[in-house]
């Protein structure tokens, strides 16, 4: 199985970045991954909040194949421990799936069509995160949920 990570909008901040890669480094030992960057859209000042939802929701389900499986990361997802989260990796990889998408939406989430091809929601916190914050924290949690399924010391109980 494959895990691709699509964001909206670039991440200008070159610790996040270097904490991204770092992780990213980490997970290959483990599994395909994949981060993939969807460049914010142009002239966004004069587009309305829906419309702006609705073209990044266009340029998301561009990058998705029908066989795909689609998770949105967004704050009314389930939430999981980690131990939880790992379990879901790894129902997803027993059941054969080529490639896992997990999606973190621009500043106002997802479309309506995006939700409707959504094949489920995780939220990482109650709280709220910038969509730049989200990446290293989500794929950390990747990462964490693998070394739990190899039983490595990475997390503690």
């Amino acid at each position: 199985m494959q895990i691709k990570l699509i964001a909206v909008g670039k991440t200008d901040h070159p610790s996040v970045i270097q904490l991204i890669k770092e992780y990213e480094s980490r997970l290959g030992h483990y599994i395909r991954f994949e981060l993939e960057i969807i460049p914010d859209l142009k002239n966004t000042k004069t587009l309305s909040e829906s419309l702006q939802k609705e073209k990044e929701g266009e340029l998301i389900l561009k990058k998705i194949s029908p066989s795909d499986d689609l998770i949105l990361l967004d704050e009314h997802g389930k939430s999981y421990s980690s131990i939880d989260f790992s379990n879901l990796l790894q129902k997803k990889m027993n059941s054969g799936l080529k490639q896992l998408i997990f999606v973190i939406g621009g500043p106002y989430g997802f479309s309506e069509a995006v939700y409707g091809r959504s094949n489920g929601k995780l939220s990482i916190s109650k709280m709220t995160f910038s969509h730049q914050m989200i990446r290293p924290f989500f794929v950390e949690q990747l990462y964490r949920a693998f070394t739990i399924l190899r039983n490595e010391p990475y997390h503690h109980e």
